[in-house]
């Protein structure tokens, strides 16, 4: 009797924040709905509250509080309607409860079956595992695939996303960085390219806050103590353009935003600077209400008006209202000295430009019979396409190729007859030829440059004109896929490759039918697998090429091999699976942890594991294991690599933190730069490091050029705390500017 008095309380708490969140969801869509749309939301509501009635979060909530919070997101922050609403309130159920997709299409109809589907992540058994390189790779691909068939899939993926990452404290420190390297990875940059900005923005600054929490958490503070005297100056800067404003009969509005803890992050580590110095810290934005078709006279009238008030950094003005970002982002930027000389941004933009910044992709097809601009999402949809043309392609190329159309900047270059192209920051004159046509990619032999010979591998430059000779001859070879950086041309080479490969390879297919038929094993499509597998190839046509190139002996390989009625048995099976097992070492006779370290809870000595040299972890840094190849790598959660690392390979990583004890030195390195005076700098530098803290150094290095010198030193402390004292004192040294730990 007292278990069901305790428990109607929490029925009666889980109920009322239930409903109390459905309200929410509800007040929050903005788009039109009819009787149908209605009543199927409610009917998902129902659906996703019974099916996830047992289920709970790491906090402790009710589960189903978090596909009502990502359909919220969905209906709020991105703008979307009635059938992502009830998407997002499904998103979970076919993966976490007994309900099915054909339970789902007879209610909801198929559309909606679809979009869960795509939202369903893949099923790998644990016999399937050493198959798949890597499972993260294939859901991904999964997700990314359906951007083409109903790009909802991908933007309830992005709200679904980013309520993990607004909740992702209840996990444990391990699970975190792999959450947030994913998010940096792939959801960052794709909320970019769907101009997905507030997404986008926010996905850098919770990432950051997991990987770089004590600078997230400075920062943060800084911008918190400075609120009051930042309004202050945004007011005074706005007051001389009022009165113009007005004169001039433009109906506006004017918001001051700071600029993202991320890229103040961004700017504090490429610049080197105190916080303090950073003066572009904000940026004013001034929103004007006018029809679109005097949208660009506008903007470059309050543009005018705010240069006759203050200097313009004229270098600094960016005109995205003549010619849009390519994910459809439009406004016009400039840098001007406020008052006190002090660095200011001015964004200016109609509402309809907000919207679109704001809100991206969704918002874009609201406006498109109202703007004149091109659909700039199909050319890059288009790409998109090309590479899922490759179907056999492995998940970490597609993610990479993929990757690598989310770019943030791009170039503008143009045809001999003046038509523009949009390409990445980073493109090369082969990829311009591959962005014209695959034709004309596949058969370039000479590239020219406003008017000049260059490589193929010339990096773009804005307002390059590209005039491509070619020559139907000309085959791609392995060296063009060092010369592009698109998703799109690289898989164009690998597609044109893989078909000489294929024609080659034919060859290689018969001798091997010869060499099988010789020891009576049948040719078929098991015993080439089998076979294929031994020798660690993931296709058929590289295998086959190779026999044919003379790479692979068949008669000595089948050597390996009994036959039994026609099919191939390996004589002694090794199952290697990468990466490999965790090796324990011979147990030490100290009981100590020699570095402190625990690795899922357990101490680490009899572990066979090492610090990474890419980050150097010491003790106090938070860290995380990853099972390599060579055994257990430590890393730093912050480290340039972890990124990569935890969104490929997630299901490597494993928690590892600090003992209390630490009873070994480890290597950090510094790297210190300052005004060469001449004088005993490093006289003074070593001196403080050996004589005063008493430390050990491992390497010294010193370069002076035009009057500033940068030193890299390596040198041993026992934990985080040491290394920090270590930097603040050097700071104080004379004539060193800036101390940095090197990552």
């Amino acid at each position: 009797m007292s278990d069901i008095l305790t428990k109607e309380p929490q029925e009666e708490t889980d109920k009322k924040l239930i409903t109390r969140a459905y309200r929410n969801l509800l007040r929050s869509i903005k788009a039109k709905m009819d009787k149908t749309d209605k009543g199927n939301i409610r009917a998902a509501y129902e659906l996703a509250v019974d099916a996830h009635k047992t289920q709970r979060r790491k906090s402790g909530e009710p589960y189903v509080l978090h596909p009502i919070e990502v359909a919220r997101i969905c209906a709020a922050e991105i703008g979307l309607g009635a059938t992502a609403v009830i998407c997002a309130l499904l998103h979970d159920v076919v993966e976490d409860t007994p309900t099915t997709l054909a339970e789902i299409k007879e209610q909801f109809g198929e559309r909606v079956m679809l979009i869960v589907d795509g939202l369903t992540k893949l099923d790998f058994k644990s016999e399937d595992a050493t198959d798949v390189e890597s499972p993260q790779a294939e859901n991904f691909k999964k997700v990314l695939s359906t951007l083409v068939v109903d790009v909802r899939v991908v933007l309830i993926k992005m709200a679904d996303r980013l309520h993990n990452m607004r909740t992702l404290g209840a996990m444990p420190p391990h699970k975190q960085v792999k959450i947030a390297a994913e998010t940096s990875f792939i959801y960052s940059p794709l909320a970019h390219r769907l101009g997905l900005y507030k997404l986008k923005t926010e996905f850098e600054d919770l990432s950051l806050k997991i990987t770089n929490r004590e600078e997230y958490l400075y920062i943060a503070n800084k911008l918190q103590a400075t609120k009051k005297d930042r309004d202050r100056y945004i007011k005074k800067f706005i007051h001389p353009l009022e009165q113009e404003l007005k004169e001039n009969m433009i109906p506006y509005r004017t918001t001051g935003r700071p600029k993202s803890i991320y890229s103040i992050w961004n700017k504090l580590k490429t610049k080197k600077v105190p916080f303090e110095e950073i003066y572009d810290l904000f940026a004013v934005r001034i929103i004007v209400d006018v029809p679109p078709s005097k949208e660009k006279s506008i903007c470059w009238q309050v543009y005018s008006i705010i240069t006759d008030v203050y200097q313009p950094i004229v270098e600094r003005l960016k005109d995205w209202v003549t010619v849009p970002k390519a994910n459809g982002y439009e406004s016009l930027h400039t840098t001007v000295i406020g008052p006190k000389g002090r660095f200011v941004e001015v964004q200016i933009r109609s509402e309809r430009m907000d919207d679109i910044a704001e809100r991206g992709f969704a918002a874009h097809w609201k406006y498109k019979k109202v703007s004149k601009s091109p659909n700039i999402y199909d050319s890059w949809l288009n790409n998109v396409r090309e590479i899922l043309d490759n179907s056999n392609m492995d998940a970490i190329d597609f993610l990479n190729d993929f990757k690598s159309n989310l770019f943030n900047e791009e170039v503008y270059v143009y045809t001999p007859n003046g038509d523009m192209r949009v390409l990445p920051k980073g493109a090369t004159a082969l990829d311009f030829a591959f962005d014209i046509h695959s034709d004309v990619g596949y058969h370039a032999t000479a590239i020219k440059v406003n008017n000049k010979l260059e490589p193929m591998g010339y990096q773009l430059k804005n307002g390059d004109r590209l005039h491509i000779t070619t020559n139907k001859s000309q085959k791609p070879t392995e060296s063009w896929l060092k010369m592009v950086a698109t998703g799109k041309a690289r898989n164009k080479i690998r597609s044109a490759m893989k078909e000489e490969r294929k024609k080659e390879g034919q060859i290689g297919r018969e001798t091997m039918e010869r060499k099988f038929k010789n020891v009576k094993a049948d040719f078929v499509e098991s015993n080439i697998e089998i076979f294929s597998k031994f020798l660690k190839y993931k296709s058929h046509v590289d295998l086959y090429f190779d026999i044919s190139k003379e790479k692979i002996n068949v008669t000595e390989l089948l050597k390996n091999f009994t036959v039994e009625g026609g099919k191939l048995v390996p004589i002694e099976i090794k199952e290697e699976k990468a990466p490999r097992p965790i090796v324990t070492k011979a147990p030490t006779d100290s009981t100590a942890p020699r570095s402190g370290l625990h690795i899922n809870g357990e101490p680490a000595d009899n572990l066979d594991y090492s610090f990474a040299t890419c980050c150097h972890p010491v003790p106090g840094d938070a860290v995380f294991a990853y099972v390599s190849n060579n055994g257990l790598k430590i890393h730093r959660s912050n480290c340039p690599n972890a990124t990569n690392l935890a969104a490929k390979y997630g299901y490597r990583i494993m928690r590892a933190d600090w003992a209390n004890v630490s009873l070994t030195n480890f290597s950090a390195h510094l790297v210190i730069t300052g005004v060469d005076t001449g004088i005993g700098v490093i006289e003074s530098i070593t001196h403080t490091i050996s004589s005063d803290l008493g430390l050990n150094i491992r390497s010294f290095q010193i370069a002076s050029n035009e009057g500033i010198y940068e030193c890299n030193i390596s040198l041993h402390v026992k934990d985080k705390v040491q290394l920090g004292l270590v930097i603040k004192t050097l700071k104080n040294i004379r004539g060193v500017d800036t101390v940095t730990r090197l990552e």
